[in-house]
């Protein structure tokens, strides 16, 4: 058995470069996929509940490096990858970096209270 790649699968997508880093696709949970478990576990850590206070207070997107947080860029990372794909933050490319919102309406619709509670609890 051949474990070489046939022609018809190729290693690299079509119109990049060998060499050029793969561009990393965020798939985004529509609003009817969001499940309460999945964000009530997001919200448990408080790194990540920081991070949601901080997205709500802005009212605005914030770049990945505008948080105040005292965690390295890798753990970063995974708590915005935890919330993303639990539906409570979406996110964007924006050159090197990427925006995250806040999916505020979505689960204001979903879980209506939920965020305000939430984000009202005492630290």
């Amino acid at each position: 058995m051949s474990t070489a790649q046939s022609p018809s699968s190729p290693s690299v997508p079509a119109g990049q470069r060998e060499d050029a880093p793969a561009q990393v696709a965020h798939r985004l949970p529509e609003r009817d996929e969001i499940r309460i478990e999945a964000v009530l576990q997001a919200l448990a850590d408080p790194v990540r509940l920081e991070l949601v206070r901080q997205l709500a207070r802005e009212g605005r997107p914030l770049m990945c490096g505008a948080f105040d947080v005292s965690v390295s860029k890798s753990t970063l990372t995974h708590h915005l990858r935890t919330l993303r794909e639990a539906g409570v933050i979406a996110s964007r490319p924006r050159g090197t970096s990427r925006l995250n919102r806040l999916r505020r309406d979505d689960l204001d619709t979903l879980f209506p209270g939920l965020l305000h509670g939430v984000l009202a609890a005492p630290r």
